[in-house]
């Protein structure tokens, strides 16, 4: 979800010349995308086998991917997009807008359980005017958290897309008190020139909880300009 900036010779010549572009063609990943979730479940092991996971603004399905694979035959993985995607083994995918009220709804009957992970790799579409864009996309983290806390187990963890600047503070304290512990990590196939970063909340505690702050370690320092592309 979410558009590259700049004309589309520029954006198609940048994306032949990526070594994760190339090397996601070369191992069959829907799209480069698929690096930033690995090396962010590096860090966290955020996947396990027999787990549930949803995935929003899943197109084209690089995420799902990674998830259904880590997940195992015991797990399951539904995603939901504004566009169809092609099928995906093992995935269940939805048509959907994930700020719609009844998205939660339709994500929890395709659920066999509460999730254990909630994942988004949202952005809105780029305007080129930095402050609409974050505004545009902290508005999609917020909704991409109304689910999560719709539909995780106690314990179960978030990962969202966040631009430079990270989570707005009301959202950030909304996400300390829900989790046990929230950080912002910025993996290393997360383009040098780009904005982007990635929220990663764990321990989940339950649904309505009003605990403690949780642990926020600084955040990385800004880059220079923004770039949203999967």
């Amino acid at each position: 979800m979410g558009k590259p900036r700049g004309t589309g010779r520029t954006w198609k010549e940048r994306q032949d010349r990526d070594p994760y572009v190339q090397q996601a063609r070369r191992d069959g990943w829907r799209s480069r995308a698929v690096y930033k979730l690995e090396q962010i479940n590096d860090k966290e092991r955020l996947l396990k086998k027999g787990m549930l996971c949803v995935d929003l603004g899943a197109a084209p399905g690089s995420w799902s991917q990674v998830a259904v694979e880590r997940a195992g035959a015991g797990g399951q993985v539904v995603g939901i997009d504004l566009e169809e995607m092609a099928p995906l083994a093992g995935t269940t995918f939805l048509v959907g807008d994930v700020r719609e009220p009844e998205t939660a709804g339709r994500l929890r009957a395709a659920l066999s359980g509460p999730a254990d992970l909630v994942m988004s790799d949202m952005a809105a579409a780029a305007t080129g005017h930095a402050a609409t864009d974050h505004l545009r996309t902290m508005a999609l983290v917020e909704a991409a958290l109304d689910i999560a806390e719709a539909l995780l187990a106690p314990g179960g963890a978030f990962v969202a897309k966040v631009l430079q600047g990270g989570t707005e503070a009301g959202l950030l304290a909304r996400q300390k008190r829900a989790f046990r512990k929230v950080q912002h990590v910025k993996p290393p196939a997360s383009r040098k020139d780009s904005v982007e970063l990635y929220v990663v909340a764990t321990g989940f505690r339950g649904a309505g909880a009003d605990g403690p702050p949780g642990e926020t370690p600084p955040e990385p320092p800004a880059e220079d300009a923004p770039e949203n592309t999967r």
